[in-house]
C-alpha cells in the first residue's frame, strides 16, 4: 500500500543514455544564461519579463530579495507548483548564484501601458504608494520600498516596471495568507489592511509609472516620516540542514553516525512537511487508498518520540508497531525496515533524540474505510509482511563479497529501493519476487524503471564507478537525475560514504537481467507520427538549440536523446512529466551549478506536445513509439497560479 515512497531512493532514472551519436551540438557556451534557461522561458529573455503580464520581471531586482524568493517557493511559502518543482533539486548556494546573476542585469524597462482606470482610482493608487493612510494604518510604500519605488539593497524589491496582474495577485496572496515570509512578515501585515478597492488603486498607480532611467535598487531605505506605522520586516529565509558529512566507522551508538543512516533512509523527506521544521512530520502522502501523514520523529514528550525507549523504536522499524502496539501503515517502509540491525536502529534512535524539540501534533489519517482500521491492516500483513529474522544482517550471503553484502543492506534495507521500483498488487503490496523490476508509482504519475531490465535501468554494463557516480553526483554515461530522481540523489544518496556507494554499485551491477513486471506500455499510445511534420519543426524551434539538431545532446550540460534509453522506455509518462514540468539535476558537491530544462506546459498545447514527443521517440533510430494527446491530457497538470 505504501505509495508513498514515489520520492525515495531510485524513485526514477530519467536521463540515463545508452549511447549517442558522434555529431557535436553547435555554438555551445557554458554559461550562467545558459544554465538558467529553464528560469527565462516564463520570465523572460535576460529575466526581462515573461509577455503574459504574469511573470515579473528579474533583472536588476535587489539580490537578497530574489533569493529569498527562490527559498521561499522551495521551502513552501510562496504557492506556485510549476516553481516548486522547478528549483526543488537545488541547494542555497546555487540559487545565491541564481539571484546575484538577476540581479547584476542592468536593462532597459519596456514602456508602461496607458492606465485602464478612472482618475480617482489612480489618485488612490498615488497616495498609498507615496503617503500611506494614517487613519487606517496602512504605511506608504516608499516606506520599504525606496522614495523612487526602485527597491533598497539588498532584501526589498521596486513596485515600478511589474505589470497589474502581478501586483494584483502578490497583494492577494499577502492579503489571504496564500503568500508567506520569514517572520517578522511585514507585506502580510500590510496587505490584510488594504481592501480590495485599495489593491486595485495602488496595482493600477504603479503598473501606470515609467521607470526611472537610475533604476537600481537604492544602498538604504528613506528616512521615516512622522506618523508612519512601524514596520518591521524579515529579511533572510528559514535555513533547514541540509548536509551530513559521512562518519568514520565506529562501534559505538553515534548522533553523527545516526544522522548519516538517516541520510541514507532519507528520513527527513517524508517526515518533514515542505518549510517546516526538520523531522517534526505532517507531511501529506497521497496513496491509491487515501492521504497518510508523517509523524513527528523529534525528541517532544508528547508530540514526537521523546518518551520512547531504544526498544520502542527498535520494535517501529522491525515489527512495524508503534510504542502502544498500534499497527503501522506501511507507507512507513517497515516491509524494507526490518531487514535494518539493531545497531543501526540505535544509532538512528540516538540521532532523532539529539533533535531539537518540537511539540507539532501529528495529523490524522485521510484513508478510505475499510483501509483506516487495524482490522484491515491485520489482514494486510498476515497476507503480505512477515518481520526478518533478529540477526546481525538478515540479508547477508555467505557466497557473496563483503562489499555485495553491504550493497544488499542498503538497496534492500535503508534504502527501501523496491518500495518504488516495484509493481503491487491490489492492496498495494510488493510481489517480492519481482522486486526491483519496476512499475508505476502509486498516486503519482511517475513510472519506477526496471533496475534488472537493460532497456530500462539496469546497470550490468555500466562501471561500479558511473554507477557511484550517478548515486553520489546525479551525472553519469551522458545522461542526469531528474524529476524524483533528483529530488532522492539531493538529499540522500550524495551522502554516501566512498565505499557505500561503491558497495550498492557492486550489488546493482551483479542484480540478475530480467523484463520488466510491469507492462509494456501503460499509456494509451494511440497516436501516430504527424504527416505535415508538426514535431520535427517543434524540436528545431524549442529543443534542438540544447539537445542537438540530431538529438546528441551536449556532453556535461544536456543528455543526449538519441539513444537515450529513458525516451525509448515503453512507458512515456517520465518524459511527458520532464517536459510538461522541466526541472534541473540535482545540485551536489559534485555538481554544483547543474543546467535547467525549461518547462513547457504553458507554451505548448497537447497536440503539439504529443506531436513533438513522437518526433523524439521515433527519429534518430530511437524505437519508443508515439505519444498520444490524450497521454499529455492525462498526465499534464491542472492550471494553478
Amino acid at each position: 500500500m505504501s505509495a508513498l515512497h514515489r520520492r525515495f531512493l531510485l524513485a526514477t532514472l530519467l536521463t540515463l543514455t545508452l549511447a549517442a551519436p558522434d555529431s557535436k551540438a553547435a555554438s555551445f557556451e557554458d554559461t550562467t544564461a545558459q544554465r538558467t534557461l529553464a528560469c527565462t522561458a516564463c520570465h523572460g529573455d535576460q529575466g526581462r519579463a515573461g509577455p503574459d503580464g504574469y511573470y515579473p520581471r528579474l533583472a536588476g531586482k535587489p539580490a537578497g530579495y530574489l533569493y529569498n524568493q527562490l527559498v521561499n517557493f522551495r521551502d513552501g511559502r510562496r504557492h506556485y507548483a510549476l516553481m516548486t518543482g522547478l528549483i526543488d533539486p537545488l541547494n542555497d548556494a546555487y540559487l545565491r548564484e541564481i539571484a546575484d546573476y538577476f540581479s547584476s542585469l542592468d536593462l532597459p524597462y519596456a514602456k508602461p501601458k496607458p492606465p485602464a482606470a478612472s482618475a480617482a482610482v489612480l489618485a488612490r493608487g498615488e497616495m498609498l504608494a507615496k503617503n500611506g493612510d494614517a487613519v487606517s494604518r496602512i504605511p506608504a510604500c516608499v516606506q520599504c520600498h525606496g522614495t523612487a519605488l526602485t527597491g533598497v539593497a539588498p532584501n526589498v524589491p521596486g513596485l515600478l516596471g511589474l505589470p497589474r496582474d502581478y501586483l494584483n495577485a502578490q497583494l492577494g496572496g499577502w492579503q489571504t495568507g496564500q503568500r508567506h515570509a520569514s517572520a517578522p512578515d511585514c507585506m502580510a501585515q500590510v496587505a490584510k489592511e488594504l481592501g480590495d478597492a485599495d489593491i486595485n488603486a495602488v496595482a493600477h498607480w504603479l503598473s501606470s509609472q515609467p521607470v526611472p532611467s537610475r533604476s537600481r535598487a537604492a544602498d538604504k531605505p528613506p528616512p521615516k516620516t512622522a506618523g508612519a506605522p512601524d514596520i518591521a520586516c524579515g529579511s533572510a529565509p528559514a535555513q533547514v540542514p541540509r548536509e551530513v558529512q559521512a562518519p568514520a566507522a565506529s562501534p559505538r551508538v553515534t548522533v553523527a553516525r545516526g544522522a548519516y543512516l538517516a541520510r541514507l533512509g532519507n528520513c527527513a523527506l517524508c517526515h518533514t512537511e515542505r518549510g517546516g521544521a526538520p523531522y517534526a512530520g505532517g507531511k501529506r502522502i497521497d496513496t491509491p487508498f487515501g492521504a497518510v501523514f508523517s509523524s513527528n520523529l523529534t525528541p517532544h514528550p508528547a508530540t514526537g518520540i521523546g518518551s520512547w525507549s531504544a526498544q520502542d523504536f527498535w520494535r517501529a522499524l522491525h515489527h512495524g508497531e508503534s510504542k502502544s502496539g498500534r499497527l503501522l501503515y506501511p507507507a512507513f517502509p517497515y516491509t524494507n525496515y526490518t531487514h535494518v540491525t539493531r545497531k543501526d536502529s540505535d544509532d538512528l534512535y540516538a540521532y532523532l533524540q539529539s533533535l531539537p524539540s518540537v511539540n507539532k501534533p501529528n495529523m490524522a489519517h485521510g484513508l478510505r474505510w475499510p483501509y483506516s482500521t487495524q482490522l484491515a491492516l491485520t489482514a494486510w500483513r498476515t497476507l503480505s509482511f512477515t518481520a526478518a529474522p533478529e540477526a546481525v544482517s538478515s540479508l547477508t550471503d555467505a557466497g557473496k563479497t563483503a562489499e555485495w553484502n553491504r550493497g544488499a543492506y542498503l538497496v534492500r534495507g535503508l534504502g527501501h529501493c523496491s518500495a518504488c521500483h516495484s509493481s503491487r498488487n491490489a492492496l498495494g503490496a510488493i510481489n517480492e519476487s519481482k522486486a526491483l523490476a519496476g512499475g508505476p508509482v502509486p498516486a503519482s504519475n511517475w513510472y519506477a524503471p526496471s533496475l534488472l531490465d537493460q532497456h530500462e535501468a539496469g546497470v550490468s554494463g555500466w562501471s561500479t564507478g558511473d554507477i557511484a557516480a550517478l548515486l553520489k553526483i546525479g551525472t553519469a554515461g551522458g545522461g542526469h537525475a531528474s524529476g524524483p530522481m533528483a529530488e532522492v540523489v539531493l538529499n540522500s544518496t550524495q551522502y554516501l560514504s566512498d565505499a557505500d556507494a561503491n558497495a550498492v554499485a557492486v550489488y546493482l551491477k551483479a542484480l540478475p537481467s530480467r523484463g520488466s513486471a510491469t507492462p509494456a506500455a501503460t499509456l494509451s499510445q494511440a497516436g501516430r507520427p504527424d504527416p505535415a511534420g508538426l514535431g520535427a519543426k517543434i524540436y528545431e524551434k524549442y529543443c534542438a538549440q540544447c539537445h542537438g539538431k540530431q538529438g546528441q545532446g551536449e556532453p556535461g550540460a544536456y543528455p543526449a536523446l538519441a539513444g537515450n534509453r529513458a525516451i525509448n522506455l515503453a512507458n512515456p509518462a517520465n518524459l511527458v512529466q520532464i517536459v510538461l514540468n522541466g526541472g534541473f539535476a540535482p545540485a551536489t558537491a559534485g555538481n554544483p551549478r547543474p543546467f535547467g530544462m525549461p518547462p513547457f506546459q504553458l507554451r505548448l498545447s497537447d497536440p503539439e506536445l504529443a506531436a513533438v514527443l513522437t518526433y523524439i521517440r521515433t527519429a534518430w533510430g530511437n524505437t519508443g513509439g508515439a505519444v498520444s494527446e490524450f497521454d499529455i491530457n492525462r498526465l499534464r497538470p491542472a492550471p494553478t497560479r
